[in-house]
């Protein structure tokens, strides 16, 4: 039996050599094969065009969702945007059926829109129907920018950062079971492929954007194994970019980092949960999930949302809600099909009643109706719209 055991452990060492060498060299491999492909900008990504007009998915999703999309759909006509929605009807009581109905019309037309889909907070086998969207299309990048707002005055001023998520894995896999009663075991994945695609996305972003800076957030002193992968994959790709200045920091200082001083970030890209609490804490800092638009980036496929995902379920029907986020992601989601002189006219607008302070919401620090807000915001973009006639200004097609 002893000699069994030496004989064992003798065979063990001898491999663990060649199974590092291995590792190593497969890492190598990813690297070298990541530096080749080119991974999508928001313009990369197809979208449906039948006889010149778009046709995005629309899924306006629980909360006040159905209220802020009908904005939406509004803005998009007094701009004369040629877009036609494809409406699919998901929230938290959608069956599956509805659920893949969803992913048929997304996958179809290569462009949405959405509300955010509320999950059921009790211990039961459902599983989010935002992950499942994110994780069928394969939406592996999430990109929040926080940016100030004109002249509304937070504690920190001059914040311009992007947040960018690994939004397939992590935490979010959700491979969780009960070993025995009482004791849960949550799985958080971490892949070599998945963690240099997003690393590549980060920096190839801060490239396009003529950034200087990205900052890779991990917990790689404890969790040694599965965020010591990704730092090691984002420092290994940071040096095909030496144009790019690379940092990393540990998620708990990172924290604290974006609420002492948040203009030192540029571009940040994160694991799945960090990324999560990341985007939030900078959307408060720049004015809250009322502000903020987010996108979620596939090969094949791209979704808009607001960058905080929050129902607003308390705020249905009061007509309070700041639908400043959701109309900021249209306004991205034009841009992203090409349609940028629709796009601008609609960012503008927002961005002037944005610097009002007469026209803010309850969430802002003033008063205003979402109804009132939302108005200005049109007869801001029918002036321009008209402008752009009388001036003979080429709109896009």
């Amino acid at each position: 039996m002893k000699m069994a055991m030496r004989v064992l452990n003798s065979l063990q060492l001898k491999l663990r050599p060649i199974a590092k060498s291995a590792a190593n060299q497969q890492f190598i491999k990813t690297i070298r094969s990541c530096s080749t492909v080119t991974l999508p900008s928001l313009d990369d990504i197809p979208s449906a065009v039948y006889g010149g007009r778009h046709t995005v998915t629309l899924i306006p999703g629980d909360g006040v969702g159905p209220e802020l999309i009908g904005y939406v759909k509004e803005a998009i006509r007094f701009s004369g945007a040629p877009v036609d929605f494809e409406e699919i009807g998901v929230n938290r009581e959608s069956t599956p059926a509805e659920l893949e109905n969803a992913l048929l019309a997304l996958s179809r037309n290569g462009v949405g829109l959405k509300g955010n889909v509320e999950a059921d907070l009790t211990r039961n086998t459902d599983k989010s129907k935002n992950i499942a969207i994110r994780k069928g299309l394969d939406l592996f990048a999430n990109v929040v920018r926080c940016k100030s707002l004109p002249s509304y005055r937070t504690r920190h001023s001059n914040i311009d950062l992007v947040v960018i998520r690994e939004n397939t894995e992590g935490e979010y896999s959700q491979l969780e079971h009960e070993n025995v009663a009482g004791v849960i075991e949550s799985l958080k994945i971490i892949t070599r492929s998945n963690s240099a695609r997003i690393a590549k996305y980060a920096f190839d972003y801060a490239t396009r954007n003529h950034k200087t800076k990205v900052c890779a957030v991990h917990k790689a002193n404890i969790m040694k194994q599965s965020d010591g992968l990704f730092l090691e994959v984002c420092t290994e790709m940071s040096k095909l970019y030496p144009h790019i200045e690379f940092s990393n920091m540990i998620i708990d200082n990172c924290a604290m980092q974006m609420v002492s001083n948040p203009q030192q970030f540029e571009v940040m890209v994160m694991p799945n949960l960090y990324g999560n609490i990341i985007a939030n804490i900078g959307t408060g800092l720049v004015g809250g999930p009322g502000a903020t638009a987010g996108a979620n980036i596939g090969t094949r496929c791209a979704v808009f949302e607001q960058g905080t995902r929050n129902s607003g379920r308390s705020l249905v029907g009061m007509n309070v809600a700041n639908p400043s986020a959701m109309l900021l992601a249209s306004a991205d989601m034009l841009n992203h099909i090409g349609l940028h002189s629709y796009g601008t006219t609609l960012h503008d607008s927002i961005y002037e009643v944005l610097a009002n302070p007469e026209l803010r919401t309850p969430d802002l620090g003033g008063d205003a109706t979402t109804l009132e807000v939302v108005q200005e915001i049109f007869t801001k973009i029918k002036a321009k719209t008209k402008f752009n006639m009388e001036q003979g200004v080429q709109t896009d097609s």
